[in-house]
């Protein structure tokens, strides 16, 4: 039997993606948001079978745009409010493209010292950015489940040494309990990470009105028991975008010897702006953070970041040794601060953003979003029987229409018509239409065509 002959020349593939990337692109503004087919529809184009003999390069790429574009979200639109996405910043996607093109196996200094130069430089220039220790150490990782991971796992380790217990060499089975604390509207990511960190479920601690935590019942919490704890807080809720007291939180649980990590997957880059940094002070004085760069920086999927204030305990807790390895004797190399040892340089995207934006230019994408926020909020609020929900002091707009029926009515409307997307969830008992404002591209006149595009779908609903 033959083999099937490949060709070894990049150019007709790269080419022929460059247009389909380009058709693609050229609908970020005006395209209709929703996907139009469905996964069955998608198989059926791209073919059920494998086939016997494969076709060239051109001709497989071309069937996977016409097949696949029909059942893509636009999820780059300046008017995709749902869940907490953001688009791509131009150099930022070229520059994943590079990263894909180079093919780096970004984990080790000085084996792809390109890339995991870039990396290091994004990570350094992200902790000062949003005013963190200059000790503090970051590892690129997949989203900010991970980066909560990372965060919990380095706390996990360190509580339990710190309690008489080597989780590297004994495991958790035995050891002392860790007390997991986090608030009662805490992401669900936190969860995840805890539950693989193999501390099971949080105990959660009362929330006001805006899912901020409640100092007093923080304190309240940790005075009723002892043992090594970790404290989670949050920087952004996903529905109000509220951040909890981080100052007062932090030294109530400092107090009590507990280690503080913050979820900031959104809203940590409010600390980049001289505007809203306030909704993060006394965040310095904590001991890990996770965030996610694809959300508030705009750049391609995916780039969590997780960053911790003592690398010592972070490269103790995920350091991977071998004969093979050839380690970095300056420095700690990117593999010991997260827990992959294969995977791109998904840093460097980060680096190509803040390179361009710069400080000052990262502040203003943060306040232009913060902006368009608050100018949706305002004309919401102006057409019949809408309610928001939310003080409105970050990206997060949460509405209802009346009734729980009728807000669903909204959500089904909106998307049908495809200028607009919102994402429907569920807070304070009532079924909410949200609104998170993330895409580099939204300003105050893209908040007006989404507000104009709910003003129709209300005039179709009795």
């Amino acid at each position: 039997m033959t083999g099937v002959s490949v060709d070894d020349s990049f150019g007709p593939a790269l080419g022929e993606a460059s247009r389909l990337a380009e058709r693609w692109l050229d609908g970020v503004r005006d395209g209709s948001i929703p996907a139009t087919a469905t996964i069955d529809q998608v198989k059926d184009a791209l073919g059920r079978s494998i086939p016997e003999r494969g076709d060239d390069a051109t001709t497989v790429l071309r069937r996977m745009g016409d097949a696949i574009e029909p059942g893509l979200l636009r999820m780059h639109s300046p008017r995709f409010h749902g869940w907490v996405i953001g688009g791509a910043h131009p150099v930022a996607l070229a520059a994943d493209w590079l990263v894909s093109a180079w093919d780096q196996n970004a984990t080790l200094r000085t084996v792809t010292p390109g890339v995991v130069a870039a990396e290091e430089l994004a990570g350094e220039w992200i902790v000062e950015l949003l005013g963190l220790p200059p000790a503090a150490e970051a590892g690129f990782v997949t989203g900010a489940t991970m980066a909560n991971f990372v965060g919990i796992v380095t706390a996990r380790d360190h509580v339990l040494r710190e309690a008489g217990w080597d989780v590297a060499s004994d495991g958790l089975s035995g050891g002392p309990r860790v007390r997991f604390v986090a608030g009662a509207e805490r992401h669900g990511s936190l969860d995840e990470a805890g539950r693989f960190a193999g501390l099971g479920a949080a105990q959660l601690v009362d929330a006001d009105d805006e899912g901020r935590m409640r100092v007093d019942a923080l304190r309240e919490t940790l005075a009723a028991g002892d043992g090594p704890t970790i404290v989670c807080l949050q920087a952004g809720n996903v529905h109000s975008g509220a951040f909890d007291p981080i100052a007062d939180a932090v030294a109530v649980a400092h107090a009590a010897g507990a280690w503080v990590h913050i979820d900031g997957a959104f809203g940590l880059w409010a600390a980049a702006s001289p505007r809203l940094r306030h909704l993060t002070e006394g965040m310095a004085a904590a001991d890990s953070w996770a965030t996610d760069a694809h959300k508030t920086l705009n750049v391609p999927y995916d780039c969590g970041i997780a960053i911790v204030a003592h690398p010592e305990l972070l490269h103790a807790s995920f350091a991977q040794h071998a004969a093979y390895l050839t380690a970095t004797e300056v420095g700690s190399d990117p593999n010991d601060r997260v827990p992959e040892l294969s995977r791109r340089a998904r840093g460097v995207p980060a680096y190509a953003a803040l390179a361009q934006l710069g400080r000052h230019g990262v502040a203003e994408l943060v306040e232009r979003l913060a902006d368009a926020a608050d100018e949706l909020r305002a004309r919401l609020s102006e057409l019949p029987e809408v309610r928001i929900l939310n003080d409105v002091v970050f990206t997060q707009v949460c509405a209802t229409f009346g009734s729980d029926e009728r807000t669903r009515a909204v959500t089904g409307e909106l998307a049908r018509d495809g200028v607009a997307f919102g994402s429907p969830s569920h807070w304070h008992g009532r079924d909410v239409l949200r609104f998170s404002v993330s895409n580099w591209l939204t300003d105050r006149a893209e908040a007006r065509r989404t507000a104009a595009a709910v003003a129709d779908a209300l005039t179709r609903i009795p």
